[in-house]
């Protein structure tokens, strides 16, 4: 791999005697890894199942592993299923370092295409509240299929400016995770595109973009919350740097120190430029020893960058109330009898109808009417011509327990991949809507009727080949 003139001098004044070891990394496998989704199993249940013989354990995320090459866990019925996410292994420290409760209401800022959002999602374990917001309307559609196929129910997708939101979301949430626009350095010796990237977009660039998005975050982060900033990116300005300046603009914030795992190294505050620092930036400079770096000379991944950091404060405990009117799902004839003859699912839970949609919604969440929203909430299906069409996320959504039909085939039965290939399966079972199960966890609808089972698995979700 040629890398850039200027990428090389820059490092070698980095890293010095360890400049030929990093070298060295770009001879190194590119390291794979998937991430057990804890919504839908147990890792105890996952040992029991798994179809992966050539795995590991990742140090720095406890559902994390990498697998060899020759699995292909994107073929495997289970990933239709949403047991797992296939996630880089460095790109799972971020999601790990930030300490999600349950209840939480959290922000993804930059969430596109969403392995951060459902790693945040599955700590939540389908409490409280998840923001995923991409800027990029053609990136949240990757982001919307990710998060459906994960099962998680309390999230809302936007596809909006830092600023729009904030000025929406006024210290409203409890934790704010940032992965944020950068040059990519650590990227490189996984993407040629990376390095393209890098020598069309300069670091001043990207030191803009961080520098709203974190004011924006900050303005939405209640009293006490934390934020947690990351990059996959080497370049000091836009990490050491880039605290150092936010803490001298932010005075009521503070870097929670992270611990090092399984080679995950500590950050340097000595490579902050010298002409940027200003006096009152002497005590922000040693807290920022407390973030990590992730290099791949170091351990069995790509490059990165996190800091954690909390804001001063008092929590507030006030229940938030959007003001905008909520029905139950009892509210709506056709669905409510629809949830009922095929589900155990709550007539009460709170939802939203739009444009004919109907979402399963969080009480409390955050009036964001006038921005440009992907998704309010899960998307339990459509109300047409007085009937009520269920849509594939209510599948994913819910474990097998929660349907009333349910056909279950192993993973080695050949109608699994003739269902994900979108064929109709030739099956005995009483006429109307079933659930495809795969080893037990739900895949999908079908419709019965004269001995065959109409498939309902979305044409833009099929498996090719």
């Amino acid at each position: 791999m040629k890398l850039p003139i200027a990428f090389e001098i820059k490092m070698k004044n980095l890293l010095k005697e360890e400049y030929e070891d990093y070298l060295k990394s770009y001879q190194l496998p590119k390291y794979q890894g998937l991430r057990v989704n804890t919504l839908k199993l147990s890792l105890d249940e996952w040992e029991q199942i798994t179809p992966f013989k050539h795995v590991k354990e990742v140090p720095w995320c406890t559902e994390g592993f990498y697998y060899d090459a020759i699995e292909k866990p994107t073929k495997h019925p289970y990933y239709y299923a949403g047991l797992y996410y296939v996630q880089e292994p460095s790109a799972m420290a971020p999601g790990n370092y930030i300490p999600i409760e349950k209840g939480d209401k959290v922000l993804d800022l930059c969430a596109a295409p969403g392995g951060k959002s459902t790693q945040v999602a599955a700590h939540l374990a389908q409490t409280g509240l998840l923001v995923s917001n991409d800027i990029s309307p053609s990136r949240t559609r990757a982001l919307l299929k990710n998060i459906e196929n994960f099962g998680a129910r309390n999230v809302i997708i936007t596809s909006e400016t830092p600023a729009r939101l904030a000025a929406k979301c006024e210290a409203y949430f409890d934790k704010i995770l940032i992965d944020a626009p950068c040059s990519g350095e650590g990227m490189f010796r996984k993407s040629d595109e990376a390095i393209k990237n890098w020598e069309t977009y300069d670091t001043k660039t990207c030191c803009n973009l961080q520098r709203e998005i974190l004011d924006a975050a900050a303005h939405m982060l209640k009293p006490s919350g934390m934020l947690l900033y990351s990059t996959c990116t080497f370049a000091p300005e836009e990490n050491e740097g880039m605290i150092s300046e936010f803490l001298t603009n932010h005075s009521d914030f503070r870097v929670v120190p992270l611990m090092p795992i399984g080679g995950i190294q500590k950050a340097h505050p000595e490579w902050i430029d010298p002409e940027s620092m200003h006096p009152e930036r002497t005590d922000a400079n040693k807290q920022i020893i407390g973030a990590l770096r992730l290099w791949p000379h170091h351990l069995e991944g790509e490059g990165h960058f996190v800091c954690l950091l909390q804001k001063e404060g008092v929590k507030d405990e006030t229940s938030y109330q959007s003001g905008s009117d909520k029905k139950c799902l009892r509210d709506y004839e056709e669905a409510a009898a629809f949830i009922e003859r095929y589900t155990y699912i709550s007539l009460d839970e709170v939802v939203q109808e739009i444009n004919g949609k109907l979402y399963l919604i969080t009480p409390d969440a955050p009036d964001l009417s006038g921005l440009r929203i992907v998704r309010s909430g899960m998307l339990l299906g459509e109300l047409k011509n007085k009937r009520f069409e269920p849509s594939h996320a209510l599948v994913l959504g819910y474990p097998r327990e929660m349907f009333k039909r349910v056909i279950c085939f192993a993973s080695s039965d050949e109608n699994v991949m003739r269902y994900l290939k979108g064929e109709t399966l030739l099956y005995e079972a009483d006429k109307g809507y079933h659930v495809i199960c795969v080893d037990g966890y739900p895949l999908g609808f079908v419709k019965a009727q004269n001995g065959s089972l109409k498939n309902q698995y979305p044409p833009n979700w099929r498996m090719m080949g």
